[in-house]
């Protein structure tokens, strides 16, 4: 076999393995239903709110996310998200996302898949506007998480402070390496309460969390690890979801 020329043998060496996706530990209680609703504040006012709403169907749970412009926001960009995806509780491997937004004139939705047995992921993306759609595919480990699920799968980790979890995220048709710094306990002041939580700010080389600036989560210190606060500090200012109100029924 040829030798690798230099530079390709100089990033190989550079890239590092994408961890294994651990399975939730033994014990750890899913909910059954659950529903998380959050006031988003952008600077000194309420921009939007955002509900993830929880439930189970038998080993998988399932997410719905919803995120809409409230107020003066409304009128100068609205926004009209809907996310939905799913994770098998017993190895976090995510059954699928899909997402439909409308932000300002921006009309799109997008369907992504995984096929395990053949190691693949497809996306399907059609712009709403233009109405045209394109399908992609490309290659994942074993076992990925996406964006929403990860939220939730990491809460089943443990936080040990000064510690990090890793895991594999599936992000714009790759896979990137995930790191969760868990940071400090902190108390946390919400509309819903008071709460001593671990704060958590997850981390990457690429893709959509490093693009999204710098991120926290604050989970309750307990081991349900409720998100009750997260933080973006994006280029154009920091967004805040605080806890407004939970719901088990």
């Amino acid at each position: 076999m040829a030798a690798l020329p230099c530079g390709v043998q100089a990033l190989a060496q550079q890239q590092t393995p994408i961890p294994t996706l651990q399975p939730p530990p033994t014990g750890y209680a899913f909910p059954t239903q659950e529903t998380l609703s959050y006031t988003v504040d952008w600077r000194v006012f309420t921009a939007g709110t955002a509900v993830f709403n929880l439930t189970r169907e038998g080993n998988v749970q399932k997410v719905n996310a919803t995120a809409d412009s409230v107020g003066a926001v409304t009128m100068l960009f609205p926004v009209v998200d809907r996310f939905q995806s799913g994770f098998d509780t017993r190895t976090g491997c995510s059954t699928g996302f899909s997402k439909q937004l409308q932000e300002g004139r921006r009309k799109v939705s997008s369907d992504l898949s995984f096929n395990y047995g053949q190691g693949k992921q497809t996306q399907v993306e059609r712009n709403l506007v233009k109405g045209t759609s394109k399908t992609q595919t490309a290659s994942i480990p074993a076992c990925v998480t996406d964006s929403l699920s990860a939220i939730f799968y990491a809460a089943s980790q443990p936080l040990i402070i000064g510690k990090t979890v890793s895991f594999p995220l599936a992000d714009s048709m790759r896979t990137v390496t995930v790191v969760m710094k868990v940071e400090a306990r902190e108390e946390i002041k919400t509309p819903a309460g008071t709460f001593q939580t671990i704060r958590v700010q997850p981390t990457a080389d690429e893709g959509v969390v490093k693009n999204r600036g710098k991120i926290w989560i604050w989970y309750t210190d307990d081991p349900r690890h409720i998100p009750v606060q997260i933080r973006a500090q994006l280029f154009w200012g920091t967004i805040t979801f605080h806890l407004q109100s939970y719901d088990t029924k």
